[in-house]
């Protein structure tokens, strides 16, 4: 594993990562994999990173990154650190937890203020789309969203939805708590691929 360093010169440009924030190998990662399959079957080059068994521990908003350009935690967000600056595409997908992201998913969008202090552009102008699965059908989902794309926003990047008419924030799933549950919801998969439809109309821009 990548620790104690990163370096965003190291390695080919690449098109998407796809970043699952759930810690359990269930409904959230199964929609990710399915994502990241239709865009390797396009042609795209893809990676995937998964919270579930990785050491990640929370912002402490020490400010050390701030004079050592780096993270003074030397975790698994490492991985990430090396690899967010070569992708064109990031998806961020996520678990509703109380109404709102997964606290894995909270973890590394905190922690990517090592990258900014870094390279206060480093994520400038790369095109970022969200998936939320929740146990409800009105768990939370696009609130989670508008939380994912905050950070986008916030990162420089271009947030992307499905538009209008059925997937107006992004990829909205429920689950109802089963991995059976999300692969029978048609409706979840409806505005997946309408968000597909944008994010790779835009990835084609790049």
């Amino acid at each position: 594993m990548l620790r104690g360093n990163y370096n965003n010169t190291l390695g080919e440009i690449m098109d998407v990562i796809g970043i699952c924030g759930s810690p359990r190998k269930q409904a959230t990662e199964y929609v990710l994999k399915r994502a990241l399959k239709t865009l390797k079957d396009a042609g795209y080059e893809t990676e995937f990173f998964t919270v579930r068994g990785k050491s990640l521990s929370p912002c402490k908003h020490c400010d050390y990154c701030l004079k050592k350009k780096e993270c003074i935690t030397k975790d698994d967000m490492y991985i990430l650190y090396n690899l967010l600056p070569k992708t064109k595409g990031i998806i961020i997908a996520t678990p509703v937890y109380n109404g709102g992201l997964s606290a894995q998913t909270k973890i590394i969008i905190d922690r990517c203020r090592a990258l900014h202090a870094k390279d206060y552009n480093i994520l400038l102008g790369k095109i970022g789309m969200a998936i939320a699965v929740g146990g409800d059908r009105s768990g939370g989902q696009e609130l989670a969203i508008q939380q994912i794309h905050t950070f986008y926003i916030l990162s420089g990047m271009i947030p992307v939805s499905g538009g209008s008419f059925g997937a107006n924030l992004g990829a909205c799933f429920w689950s109802k708590d089963t991995l059976e549950g999300v692969k029978g919801d048609e409706e979840g998969f409806r505005s997946l691929r309408k968000t597909f439809k944008r994010f790779m109309k835009l990835l084609e821009k790049d």
